[in-house]
This record gives structure tokens, sequence and C-alpha cells, in this order.
């Protein structure tokens, strides 16, 4: 007889990673869906948490959140990253405040659909604007901090939407693909400082935004028929796999992408 399959994963005991504990994190779009599954995450480890986000309300209620739960309430601005200067003052601004960093955990995307015929030069500046240089002018701002403590980690986030060949946003998909290569193309020079960067590629996370715009019949239909493992991806699943990297359990991993997508890819 076939054992009956399990309905969630929501009841795994998870791991404490005592390295984080005290470790000073930065998230870029830490105020929603993922990205606050990550900085709830870190702050459940007792980790000192930072992070930037454009949704003042949702990045509000995160913090506190956090706080009324027992933990270090997570430092926040309200920042558009698509402004440098403004991403940089804001992670040098933490810096001072809470202190050097250890880690950085490059999050913010926006996987908005178009199509090749609609994209005019100005829609592209922008979502490469959101969807890749943050992630490069983010690890220029903290490096200092992790050369000073010797030693950190990046995480970037990638996709695994552009490696299915979804057509319904180029964009995003170069921007995404990029990121390998950001991983790739610092991992050496980092190295010698003993700063890690690795890539997490998330599958299809059912986050709120993707679940109000993008999940229907044909959706579900495509999860069952694809994915290896029969329950759906959390962003609590993604954020698992950021703690591992960013946790001391991660020290020789570098140059490397972590795919969590229940084996779609």
């Amino acid at each position: 007889m076939t054992a009956a399959l399990p309905t969630s994963h929501s009841t795994k005991k998870l791991a404490i990673f005592p390295s984080l504990k005290g470790k000073r994190v930065f998230i870029t779009g830490g105020g929603t869906g993922i990205g606050a599954a990550i900085v709830t995450a870190f702050a459940e480890q007792g980790a000192q948490v930072a992070f930037v986000d454009m949704a003042e309300a949702e990045s509000a209620q995160l913090a506190n959140t956090i706080a009324a739960n027992g933990h270090l309430k997570p430092w926040w601005r309200v920042c558009d990253v698509r402004h440098v200067a403004a991403l940089k003052q804001n992670i040098d601004t933490a810096v001072g405040e809470l202190g050097d960093f250890s880690a950085l955990v490059n999050n913010v995307a926006r996987d908005d659909r178009h199509t090749l015929e609609s994209v005019t030069p100005e829609y592209w500046d922008e979502r490469m604007a959101v969807n890749q240089r943050p992630a490069f002018f983010a690890i220029q701002a903290i490096v200092p901090s992790m050369k000073r403590l010797n030693g950190g980690s990046v995480i970037n986030l990638g996709s695994t939407g552009w490696q299915t060949k979804g057509g319904t946003y180029p964009c995003y998909a170069i921007a995404k693909s990029s990121v390998n290569g950001l991983t790739r193309g610092l991992a050496e020079s980092l190295g010698a400082y003993r700063i890690r960067i690795n890539t997490v590629s998330p599958g299809w996370v059912m986050t709120e935004r993707q679940i109000k715009l993008w999940l229907n019949a044909e959706g579900e239909e495509a999860i069952k028929r694809n994915q290896c493992l029969p329950d759906k991806l959390q962003p609590s699943d993604i954020a698992n796999m950021v703690l591992f990297l960013a946790a001391d359990d991660g020290a020789m991993c570098t140059a490397q992408e972590f795919k969590v997508d229940a084996g779609w890819n």
C-alpha cells in the first residue's frame, strides 16, 4: 500500500543557525512577498535586519509585527531602488546607525508582464533599473562593511522563469538571467576577502501578488505537471535557503546557483 502524500510541508521542524544571532543583514525589497519572508526568517534567528522597500504601510506593519513577536525590530526605510544614490545612501545610513553588515540579500524585483513589441527604450531602462542595476550597486555599497569584518555573504535572488523559456516578460527574463553573471563575475575578487556570493533562484512562489495576478486553473495544472514535489512553493522556502547561505554553515559555498523550485527545472 502506498502511503498518502502530505497535504502541506508547513509542519517541518526547521534549523536554528547560531551564527546568525546578532548578525547584521541588509535586504532590498523586504516589505512584502519573498522579501518579507526573508526579513522575518532572519529576525527569528536573532539577526539585526535592515531593509528598504517602496511599500511604506506594509513595511511598517512587518517591522511592528516582528517586534511584537519578541524579536529585534528591523531598521527600514522607504526607498525607490531605481535611484542608485538613494539606495547607496540608505545602506550607508544603516551601516552608520547599526554597524557593519555581514550579509546582503538582493531581493528586489518586479515581474510585470509585457511583450517584445511594447518595449520602448524608456521602458527597458526602467525595468533594468528595478530588476538588474540595484543588485550591483548594493554590493558596491556594502562590500566595505564586509571587508572590515573579514568576510560576508551576498545572496542574489535570481529566477527559474527565464530558464523555462517563459515569453511573457522578456525584460524581466533578461535582467534575471544576468544575475548568474553577476554572481560568477564577482566571486573571485570578493573571495579574496572571504566574501561569498551566490544566487538563489526561486520557482513559482505563491506570494500574494502571484496568487492575485497570475494563478488560475491553467497555472494550477502547470504546477502539477512540472513540479516533482506536490506542495506549492511558499516564500518561506526561499528564505530557508537564504538563511543557510548567510550562516557559517554555508562557509565554502560561493559562485553557485541554488534552485528552490520543487524540481520544476
